[in-house]
């Protein structure tokens, strides 16, 4: 179950509008890669220091990917890849890397997380 809480926002676009009660969901604790670790070990044969070997190989590697432009696709989980926002210019001649802006992780949700996202359960608190 996932705890909500109500927070009231004032419209950036319209400052002088009435602000809004909108739901936000409330995080409930941190899961660690020690604790994914150490549930993984509870969960099969593997000691928990081998699983905490492998899921940091898996991080650092999804980084690697990702700065070598990689998508990287987790099945069941989602697909991760690098984006950016850029600032528009004229003409084709004036673009060039200065234009990015910064940049990002996009993360698109596998169809299985999507599913999961569907049957959540709400409190608001």
């Amino acid at each position: 179950m996932i705890n909500v809480k109500r927070i009231e926002k004032v419209n950036p676009q319209d400052i002088t509008a009435p602000k809004k009660h909108y739901l936000h969901a409330i995080g409930d604790g941190i899961t660690d890669l020690e604790r994914l670790a150490f549930l993984i070990s509870n969960q099969s044969t593997v000691r928990e220091a081998d699983c905490y070997a492998v899921v940091l190989s898996l991080v650092h590697n999804i980084l690697d990917q990702l700065s070598q432009g990689k998508i990287v696709k987790l099945d069941s989980l989602g697909t991760f890849q690098i984006g950016i926002n850029s600032s528009g210019v004229a003409t084709e001649e004036e673009v060039s890397t200065r234009l990015i802006n910064k940049s990002h992780v996009n993360f698109r949700p596998d169809k299985r997380l999507r599913k999961v996202l569907k049957n959540i359960e709400f409190k608001l608190v």
